[in-house]
């Protein structure tokens, strides 16, 4: 018993001295890159959260949901034109720029399948919320989210399959249905309550709409901040994926935009499909791969939605403060232009008039 003691006497002292050294609970180690395993606070920290953070998400898509138009959106499946681009971009421009930056940048085959993964996930809820305040098409951004999410279960499957064999056995990679399927009714349920309430009330809608836009923007960033709060370990990551987490939200972006002006769709229409193709369902790729690879495997990619999480959202603020300069700009040109017709008008008048025009106007 003393001896332990004195060991972890050496061990402390040691591990002060050297602060390159992992901590002896360390799950994976390879002496300056380490993983420490839960404790039970974190773990009781991640169940208060994730209650808390679900059921703010589950009041923001309502509160999104009182946005919809139940003809609109009733109008995209109908004829889902809008919807049959998001999925090109979804499960096509997507996993296709995962594979190619992979390739690109050569990195090893166990980030490469974690890139793929990233790909091949469905749009996030995230995408709603910043739709709504770059004035896209709600009712468009619902129905894509929730249409990508139901196809997920079948185009996950096979995207890996067709894009990872070159890299690994796509049977060991393990997709969790119950999580998609709890994703799909998370967004389905309150959504359609929201709907109800516009369709019923559409002036209390308005106001819920607003309080819901304000804590889906705080939701957000809640979300990133607990990502780096829960994960106490320190690791150190390739810096190439570094560089493709940081290109592929701004690609699917960029491609989602292009490829829905190319298909005919309006300016607000392109920008919604743009933020459904870059915001991808980050904590369903967190999953996957926490289901699909050991501890040692882990540490090579684990972190890799986290960074692409940041980014999206990095990027995804950057589109939102360029569009609103933009419409600031654009609404001041538009009133002095008004202006400047209206002084016109009221020379003209004038003339014709034989009035007389006051220093104003001239």
């Amino acid at each position: 018993m003393q001896t332990n003691f004195l060991s972890q006497q050496f061990n402390a002292g040691f591990l002060a001295e050297n602060s390159t050294a992992c901590p002896a609970n360390a799950t994976i180690c390879d002496g300056t890159s380490c993983v420490l395993p839960e404790d039970n606070f974190n773990q009781t920290l991640s169940v208060v959260l994730s209650t808390v953070l679900t059921i703010m998400l589950a009041l923001v898509m309502f509160s999104m949901g009182c946005n919809v138009e139940l003809k609109n959106f009733l109008g995209h499946i109908k004829r889902p034109w809008g919807i049959f681009v998001g999925f090109l971009c979804q499960f096509g421009i997507m996993p296709l720029t995962a594979f190619l930056l992979s390739l690109a940048f050569n990195i090893l085959p166990i980030q490469a399948v974690v890139v793929m993964i990233m790909g091949c996930c469905p749009g996030g809820t995230a995408s709603n919320v910043i739709a709504y305040w770059v004035d896209g098409d709600m009712d468009l951004s619902i129905s894509m989210t929730t249409c990508s999410t139901l196809l997920a279960m079948g185009m996950m499957p096979l995207c890996l399959f067709i894009y990872t064999k070159m890299w690994t056995d796509s049977d060991a990679i393990v997709l969790p249905y119950d999580s998609i399927g709890l994703s799909l009714v998370a967004l389905v349920i309150p959504v359609s309550f929201g709907i109800f309430v516009n369709h019923k009330w559409p002036s209390k809608a308005k106001v819920i709409l607003k309080v819901g836009s304000i804590v889906g923007a705080v939701l957000i960033v809640l979300i990133a901040v607990v990502g780096g709060i829960l994960y106490k370990g320190s690791w150190i990551i390739s810096p190439k994926l570094w560089i493709v987490g940081t290109i592929f939200p701004a690609a699917g972006y960029t491609l989602g935009f292009f490829l829905a002006r190319l298909a005919g769709l309006s300016w607000n229409r392109c920008r919604t499909v743009s933020l459904e193709t870059g915001m991808q369902n980050t904590q369903l790729c967190s999953t996957i791969v926490q289901l699909s690879f050991t501890p040692e495997q882990l540490e090579l990619m684990f972190t890799f939605p986290l960074i692409y999480s940041i980014f999206q959202l990095l990027f995804a603020l950057l589109i939102l403060g360029g569009y609103r300069l933009y419409r600031r700009h654009r609404v001041k040109t538009k009133t002095d232009v008004e202006k400047t017709e209206q002084k016109e008008d009221s020379k003209s008048n004038t003339k014709i008039n034989g009035g007389f025009v006051s220093d104003e106007m001239k």
